[in-house]
């Protein structure tokens, strides 16, 4: 048997890890050698895995990190370039990989558990697309973010939807005009994620701030999260009304009660998640 044939019969390693760390469920982009680029088997195996999450009460979080030295370089361009030789010219496995990324990127906002990306190096494109579909987002201070779609003719049209709903406008359309990357502190500074750590502790800080949000009521932390992403795609008044039936519907439940007369009762309250 030639090294060559032994290298290829060796087991592959898994492209997504997962881990629980408590009640925090860990999953690491684990295709290091490609930049953690988003093939298609890597989006069905985050979109798998968010799903599985949506009613496993062991789980209240979930961070996002990456192997090597790249959160995530986007799209795998050598993945899609191969599908130029297809009679349509790749067309219709184009609209696929398209779909089924937004579909995951979808899978986070709709998880009714707080997700909280741990960034190290490089989050371009799709990759920073992923950071801003996330709740949340703790970054090394060598993390960098850019959509340069535009520099090899391709518009970061799907990373726009995302990034133009966490960050203002004019700074979103300059990322995806320039394709310029931009630091882990101007990505704080203007909304894109909340942290800024040293390098190397991104993941030990994201899965930090991921067990402070477990500790809370799971019942209350999913009708927040559902209620933030709703009203902000309402009109103020229609958000304000919305608003008021949640705040009312979360009045009545056991864990509000419980809560409030743990606040009155100067105690720990001990939720019920309900």
């Amino acid at each position: 048997m030639t090294s060559q044939t032994a290298r290829a019969r060796a087991p592959q390693p898994p492209i997504l890890l997962r881990e629980m760390i408590g009640s925090v469920a860990v999953l690491t982009l684990n295709r290091p050698e490609a930049r953690n680029s988003l093939s298609e088997r890597l989006i069905a195996e985050l979109d798998a895995a968010l799903r599985k999450f949506q009613d496993d009460a062991s789980v209240r979080a979930v961070v996002i990190a990456a192997s090597g030295n790249a959160f995530s370089a986007g799209h795998d361009m050598k993945e899609l370039t191969a599908r130029r030789t297809d009679a349509d010219r790749g067309r219709a496995y184009f609209a696929e990989i398209m779909t089924a990324c937004s579909t995951m990127m979808q899978a986070i906002v709709h998880l009714p558990k707080p997700v909280v990306a741990a960034v190290n190096g490089v989050a371009t494109a799709a990759g920073c697309q992923l950071v801003a579909s996330c709740d949340l987002a703790v970054a090394s201070e060598d993390a960098t973010f850019a959509t340069p779609g535009v520099d090899i003719g391709l518009f970061c049209s799907t990373p726009m939807v995302a990034l133009s709903r966490n960050i203002p406008r004019k700074q979103a359309m300059e990322m995806l005009l320039t394709g310029e990357p931009i630091s882990a502190t101007a990505a704080r500074d203007i909304g894109l994620i909340n942290r800024v750590v040293a390098t190397g502790t991104e993941r030990k800080e994201a899965i930090a701030l991921a067990q402070k949000v477990a500790l809370k009521s799971a019942y209350t932390i999913k009708v927040g999260k559902t209620a933030f992403y709703r009203q902000a795609e309402m009109s103020l008044a229609g958000a304000y009304r919305y608003a008021a039936e949640v705040m009312t519907e979360n009045m009545m439940a056991r864990d509000a009660e419980e809560g409030i007369g743990a606040f009155l009762e100067k105690r720990e309250p001990k939720w019920r998640d309900g």
